[in-house]
């Protein structure tokens, strides 16, 4: 499999985001501790084995693993929180210090459980070739052929790709959990791992104490949506620009920058040699409108990086595109999906319900566009059963939720979590105002959630905080926010 299938998809599909760190050690059955990058606490390890098939229990097997954050001082010792990683496709124990980090206000009183989902990271990772920044750099994605390289990445997978949806996975976090003997969890998902939570929310409602959804993916909504989700966040970055000053000032046309940036390279891609943005050596770049709009896309997900957007336009419009490839090489390995079960998910419970008019609305942006045309060629031949009907239902449920959505969001809009929340009756629902995906990781919400997983009561949280003004100021130079007279 060659190495870009996997990169070009993440580019254009993943919903989530978040930058993983690499576990020290192998969580296996016959070691029982380990180390992650940037934790200095000794973590319990191990792990089950489950049938790949839940229908053929005497067939194929397949180990899923995880990983527990030890409590600081353990007082609900039958009880932890559940961290589940977003994607789909990503590992949650690869990201055990940004879960740490996110939850370590209720980890003074509970572990946190970290499960590798079942075809992402040590659970039998259903990945395609390893990547290359280099060659999504040089690749002309106008000539992309998503079925050759489908067909290529679904050969080289040892496993049935269609036993990796996320209802045979809801199953096996459950196993593992009464394996390590926890009575109760406290479920933490972000992104599409607020789907999983929701699925866990559903068929096993007993088995959990309280449930926050961080960048909330209803049950009724198909990934493809994010292509208005993209375009509105795209919007408001060129509102906030021109509400402020300074920036205002030093990109006065950036709309029409933008436009005629997408219409040129439209006709004309460029094609030229470039400085590697990591090795500074000469590489060769071929910039499409899809690609220079999804290296945008990406630095919407974080408030850093997205303040250099107004900047990277402008030089991309004055024909430098090393900004541009700054913002690509910046979110080196936080596209590192397994695409199998990428694949798994999103062609077996989102492109099966795509009507006449959700294509249609996924037209009305370049994103969503490039979306449909994917799919539509590559899940055709990963040949993922669609789910049933009754997958989309919203989820009715009585257990306190707590969701958390970020105004700014690219992937999952606030008016998503509304969607979700409809037939849940101890729900609550808080937005920051100044955080784009992932709100847990941007601002007080670790401390709101470990006060729900304290009281059990959405009502005793103040959300006060996530009003704090933690907003960037936008880049004006390649150096500093301070506005360069002699920079035009």
């Amino acid at each position: 499999m060659t190495q870009r299938y996997s990169r070009w998809i993440a580019l254009l599909m993943g919903l989530g985001l978040c930058h993983a760190l690499p576990m020290s050690a192998q969580a296996t059955e016959q070691s029982s501790s380990c180390y992650a990058e940037g934790l200095s606490d000794q973590l319990k390890c191990g792990s089950v084995e489950v049938a790949e098939n839940p229908k053929k229990p005497n067939g194929r097997k397949i180990q899923i693993h995880y990983v527990v954050i030890p409590a600081i001082k353990n007082l609900a010792p039958k009880e932890a929180i559940l961290g589940i990683a977003g994607g789909p496709g990503q590992s949650a124990i690869e990201s055990a210090a940004s879960f740490e980090r996110m939850l370590s206000k209720a980890r003074q009183h509970r572990d946190i459980l970290l499960i590798d989902q079942r075809g992402t990271g040590q659970s039998n990772k259903l990945a395609c070739a390893g990547e290359d920044l280099t060659d999504i750099i040089k690749l002309n994605d106008d000539a992309y052929d998503s079925a050759k390289e489908t067909r290529e990445c679904k050969a080289a997978l040892d496993a049935d790709v269609t036993q990796y949806g996320s209802e045979q996975a809801l199953d096996d976090f459950e196993v593992v959990r009464q394996h390590l003997g926890y009575e109760k969890l406290h479920l933490y998902g972000v992104s599409y791992g607020t789907r999983m939570a929701q699925l866990y929310m559903r068929k096993y409602p007993q088995a959990l104490k309280t449930v926050t959804l961080d960048g909330v993916v209803p049950m009724s909504q198909s990934v493809l949506a994010i292509g208005s989700a993209i375009a509105r966040a795209q919007e408001l970055v060129f509102e906030d620009c021109e509400q402020d000053k300074s920036c205002r000032q030093t990109y006065p046309k950036l709309r029409q920058d933008f436009e005629q940036i997408q219409q040129s390279l439209e006709e004309y891609p460029v094609m030229e040699k470039v400085h590697h943005p990591v090795t500074g050596k000469t590489a060769l770049l071929t910039l499409t409108r899809n690609k220079f709009l999804g290296s945008l896309r990406l630095a919407l997900y974080s408030p850093a990086v997205r303040s250099l957007l107004p900047f990277a336009i402008h030089q991309a419009y004055r024909k430098n595109y090393q900004p541009i490839l700054g913002l690509l090489a910046m979110q080196d390995g936080s596209m590192d999906m397994a695409m199998g079960m990428h694949a798994a998910v999103v062609c077996g419970e989102d492109w099966p319900r795509l009507t006449a008019s959700l294509r249609q609305q996924a037209e009305q942006s370049v994103m969503g566009q490039e979306m449909l045309k994917a799919l539509d060629a590559s899940c055709p031949i990963w040949d993922i059963p669609p789910v049933s009907k009754a997958f989309a239902a919203p989820i009715s449920s009585d257990i306190p939720t707590l969701l958390l959505s970020g105004e700014k969001d690219p992937a999952t809009p606030p008016k998503w979590a509304e969607m979700a929340m409809q037939k849940m009756s101890k729900a609550r629902h808080l937005v920051s105002p100044y955080a784009t995906h992932n709100v847990a990781a941007q601002s007080c919400a670790g401390e709101l959630i470990a006060k729900l997983i304290e009281t059990d009561d959405t009502n005793a949280i103040d959300g006060e905080c996530l009003q704090k003004d933690v907003r960037r100021s936008f880049y004006l130079n390649a150096s500093s926010v301070e506005p360069l007279p002699e920079d035009k």
